[in-house]
C-alpha cells in the first residue's frame, strides 16, 4: 500500500505541476508508515543448505535445476535471469551480461502478458561466473540443444520453456517452492529451512559478505544503485565487523 501511495503521490503532483489538478488529494492521506510498510523477514540458507538443496534438484529435474544454480551463484534477480539470452553469456569469458528484466502486466480487459524491460535500476551490469557454473551451462546447453536447435541460438532464452518462450515469472517462483517443500521431504526438514526464491539472492549476498566480500562487489554483483543499499540491506551480516576493525587496527599498531 505504502509502495502504490509513493507511485501515485508522484503522479497527482505531475498533474499538479502541469495544471490538470488544483490540488494533490494524497496531501490529505494517511499512508501506512515505513515501520508498518517494512517487507517480508529475509531468510538465507547456508552454504552446506544451499549445496544439500542444488544436489538434491539437480538429481530429481537438472534443467529447472540449473535456474536454481544460476539464481544462487549469480545473485540475479528472478526478472533478470528469465529474459537472459544466450548472446549474453560469453561462457568463454566466464560472465553473464544482465541487460534486461521480464515481468508480469496486467491490463483491464486483456488479462495478463509478460514485458521485458530494462533492469529494476535502469542499468546493465556484468556479472562473473565461477568454473562450475560455467561447465554446468555448457552441459546444459548442449542437452538444450539436443531438443531442438533453435532453443540454443544467440537469441534464444538461456531459462525458456521448450517452445522458446518466457517461463512465467510467478509460476516460475510457485515451483521453486514446491521444489523446496518436496527436498525438505527427501532430505529431512531440520536440514532445510523454507525460503523464498528471491531469498536464494539474499542466499548469495549474505555468503559472500560473511566470507569478508568486499561490499562494493558485492553490490555490483547483485546490481544495487550504491553499495549503501547494500549494507542497509545486509547490515545484519555485520553483527561483529565494528570489534573486528577495532581488533584489525590494533594488531597493525603492535605488529
Amino acid at each position: 500500500m505504502r509502495y502504490v501511495y509513493t507511485i501515485l503521490r508522484s503522479a497527482l503532483a505531475d498533474a499538479v505541476k502541469h495544471g490538470r489538478l488544483a490540488v494533490n488529494p494524497t496531501d490529505r492521506s494517511t499512508p501506512p508508515s515505513p515501520s508498518q510498510a517494512r517487507p517480508p523477514e529475509m531468510h538465507a540458507w547456508t552454504a552446506p543448505e544451499l549445496a544439500r538443496f542444488l544436489r538434491w534438484a539437480d538429481e530429481h529435474d537438472s534443467d529447472i535445476a540449473m535456474a536454481w544454480r544460476l539464481l544462487a551463484f549469480t545473485g540475479m534477480r528472478r526478472g533478470e535471469a528469465l529474459a537472459l539470452r544466450w548472446r549474453d553469456a560469453d561462457l568463454d569469458a566466464g560472465r553473464v551480461a544482465v541487460r534486461r528484466s521480464v515481468g508480469v502486466v496486467k491490463d483491464k480487459g486483456r488479462g495478463e502478458h509478460l514485458v521485458e524491460g530494462a533492469t529494476k535500476t535502469g542499468q546493465s551490469r556484468v556479472v562473473d561466473l565461477d568454473a562450475g557454473t560455467v561447465a554446468a551451462l555448457r552441459a546444459y546447453r548442449a542437452v538444450r540443444g539436443s531438443v531442438a536447435l533453435d532453443l540454443v541460438r544467440d537469441t534464444a532464452l538461456v531459462l525458456g520453456t521448450l517452445d522458446g518462450s518466457h517461463r512465467h515469472p510467478e509460476r516460475f517462483s510457485r515451483h521453486f517452492v514446491a521444489h523446496v517443500v518436496q527436498a525438505r521431504k527427501a532430505l529431512g526438514e531440520e536440514l532445510l529451512p523454507v525460503i523464498r526464491l528471491h531469498d536464494l539472492r539474499h542466499t548469495h549476498a549474505t555468503l559472500l559478505l560473511a566470507a569478508g566480500e568486499p561490499v562494493k562487489v558485492v553490490s555490483e554483483r547483485l546490481g544495487h544503485a550504491s553499495a549503501t543499499i547494500t549494507l542497509t540491506v545486509y547490515q545484519h551480516v555485520h553483527p561483529g565487523m565494528g570489534r573486528q576493525a577495532a581488533d584489525r587496527f590494533a594488531a597493525l599498531l603492535d605488529g
